[in-house]
């Protein structure tokens, strides 16, 4: 009986293992497919980036309500501030992975290989089916999961059991990091002076960002060299204050490519890849811009009139993307002001 289970298990795990190989390879040739459609396609317009009959086209969004005490909410920016909007659940209950994938591209404008590998790692690392499982926003904070330490804009899960909602603090820090070129046009002079209602649960982070950054200029821009920075204080900051402090290569790299996504989503025009996963985001989706992330970050709101930077027709590929990610990654100075641990 005991061979028989232990030859069952082998012959399984050798399957799985064959099957996410192909899927893998599959995905990467249709992810290369659609960066040389990329090359050889026209820019989406100005004000056409969102699709005619999805929320956000024409840069209308749908009303945005803070979540209440009991709606479900995570350490994902992004995801959140679809929730506020009504685009995916607002409680953030009972999500389908595959409805998730279709939802991202048109809010967000990443490519369809992009939007497929993203809900489904997410489904594996909780043990679901990405075709049939579902999910509350929250379970996806399942530590060393998605959810990391040495967030951007988290305190590490040791010091804060729910990752709903971002800490004031340090998302002050990081508006304060950027150093790229500023903005063509001014378009918000000054959005520390707009703050959410007193019953948002966004109020209290909101205000003290304010404060913190009443002096910033935010009609500037993030750059891949400011990212990797605060990258790397973040991490040093978390091994000084973090007794159970851990991080793979592979929660480096998904930590950087959330931000370099953030960025690139509210970038000046057009793409220009930056590079690194969590902050890779916001240099892709947002390109960078700070007008733009101040109210993304502080309320998780989409701002009025906003679309995603990503004009490419097929949107963000997988390939552009780590492009930005690597090099944000590889400009964090965190771990060579370090000796080598051999042992």
């Amino acid at each position: 009986m005991v061979v028989f289970t232990a030859l069952r298990r082998i012959g399984r795990g050798t399957v799985s293992m064959l099957f996410e190989a192909l899927f893998f390879a599959g995905l990467l040739t249709w992810d290369l497919s659609l960066a040389i459609v990329n090359l050889f396609t026209f820019k989406r317009k100005i004000g056409g980036v969102t699709p005619k009959g999805h929320p956000g086209e024409g840069g209308v969004w749908p009303e945005y309500i803070p979540p209440r005490s009991v709606d479900s909410r995570c350490s994902c920016p992004a995801l959140n501030a679809m929730a506020n909007h009504g685009i995916i659940k607002r409680d953030g209950r009972d999500i389908s992975f595959k409805e998730l994938s279709g939802t991202i591209r048109s809010t967000y404008n990443f490519s369809p290989s992009f939007c497929v590998f993203v809900p489904r790692y997410m489904a594996h690392v909780l043990d679901r089916s990405y075709s049939t499982g579902r999910f509350d926003l929250a379970d996806i904070d399942v530590h060393n999961g998605i959810e990391h330490d040495a967030s951007l804009f988290r305190r590490d899960v040791i010091h804060q059991l729910h990752q709903g909602l971002p800490d004031g603090e340090l998302v002050a820090a990081f508006l304060k990091s950027a150093t790229g070129p500023p903005l063509k046009k001014v378009t918000q002079p000054t959005p520390q002076k707009s703050l959410p209602s007193k019953e948002s649960p966004y109020f209290n982070i909101a205000a003290h960002v304010a404060k913190a950054t009443e002096d910033l200029d935010v009609n500037r821009t993030f750059t891949s060299a400011d990212l990797s920075r605060r990258l790397g204080e973040r991490r040093r900051e978390a091994k000084a204050n973090n007794g159970q402090y851990s991080q793979s290569t592979g929660h480096k790299l998904f930590g950087s490519t959330k931000y370099v996504r953030l960025l690139s989503f509210f970038s000046p025009t057009s793409y220009s890849p930056v590079s690194s996963f969590s902050g890779s985001t916001l240099l892709t989706i947002f390109g960078g811009r700070l007008d733009d992330i101040y109210t993304f970050l502080t309320e998780e709101r989409l701002p009025e009139g906003w679309e995603s930077r990503i004009r490419d027709q097929m949107g963000l590929t997988i390939l552009a993307f780590n492009r930005t990610v690597f090099r944000v990654e590889l400009g964090i100075d965190e771990e060579v002001d370090q000796p080598l641990n051999f042992m």
